[in-house]
């Protein structure tokens, strides 16, 4: 990765690390962002005891971390991996897969240009990472129109011919989650009342699908342009859902699918 930011992580920040050494109490990490090594202390790896940390983590391994507390005068940095939910890692790797596929498009135009890469992504970051704090999130204006890069000062052709490549590449991509209702009732009427609460949360938004499972379960999937807009649609699914249930006396649960 190209992608490189100077100094040291804030706390509360969420990184990207490389697992580089397992002791029977602790993990060394290198913050592939920063290029500084944190650390994990065994009661930061998972919930509850641990009792063989390498059942957790092991060298080479990439993982989501959260800063705990940076030591900015010794260099040091106290990393979580417990502290992650499930929602950031994904938002974090998403990111992160974003960045990558932004850098291969300038690792393309590199070799058209018969340039180092290095020495190409330095230059357009010289002038993009004064508006943008990554080049993906630049690379995704300009693919959707609300930007070019000649107006960020990027040199006419290079600009041209970087665009044809983003436009051609970055095509918006969907992200879906999932989660699974159980209701039952004793209701007389107890199917029609299900299929209201059901068809009730599926007005509310043509992106979500319900099926159902068997045994009184019912899959229910949200697909959207990024996980943030997914998990509002979700959560007000859900909230439908159970609010008519609980007005029903229904019996009614939602579990949500990692």
């Amino acid at each position: 990765m190209l992608f490189r930011k100077e100094g040291l992580p804030d706390a509360e920040e969420l990184v990207l690390c490389t697992v580089t050494g397992v002791t029977p109490h602790s993990v060394f990490a290198r913050l592939d962002e920063y290029d500084k090594t944190g650390l994990i202390h065994i009661s930061e790896i998972a919930p509850g005891r641990i009792r063989n940390i390498r059942e957790y983590v092991e060298e080479g391994k990439k993982v989501v971390c959260k800063v705990l507390r940076i030591d900015r005068e010794r260099g040091h940095i106290d990393l979580s991996l417990r502290r992650v939910n499930e929602k950031q890692r994904r938002e974090k790797l998403n990111q992160l897969k974003q960045e990558l596929m932004a850098e291969r498009i300038v690792e393309q135009q590199s070799f058209r240009d018969k340039v180092k890469v290095q020495d190409l992504y330095n230059t357009l970051t010289d002038v993009i990472f004064k508006k943008y704090p990554l080049l993906s999130e630049c690379f995704r204006d300009v693919a959707e129109g609300k930007t070019t890069l000649e107006e960020l000062g990027v040199d006419k052709r290079l600009a041209q011919e970087l665009t044809e490549q983003i436009k051609a590449r970055l095509v918006k991509e969907e992200v879906s989650i999932k989660g699974d209702f159980q209701l039952r009732t004793p209701a007389s009427n107890g199917i029609h009342l299900i299929k209201e609460a059901l068809s009730g949360a599926q007005a509310l938004d043509k992106r979500i699908t319900i099926r159902y499972l068997g045994n009184g379960i019912y899959h229910t999937t949200v697909t959207a342009e990024d996980y943030k807009d997914a998990e509002k649609v979700l959560k007000a699914a859900s909230d439908h859902v159970l609010d008519f249930a609980k007005k029903n006396k229904m019996i009614a649960t939602f579990e949500r699918q990692q």
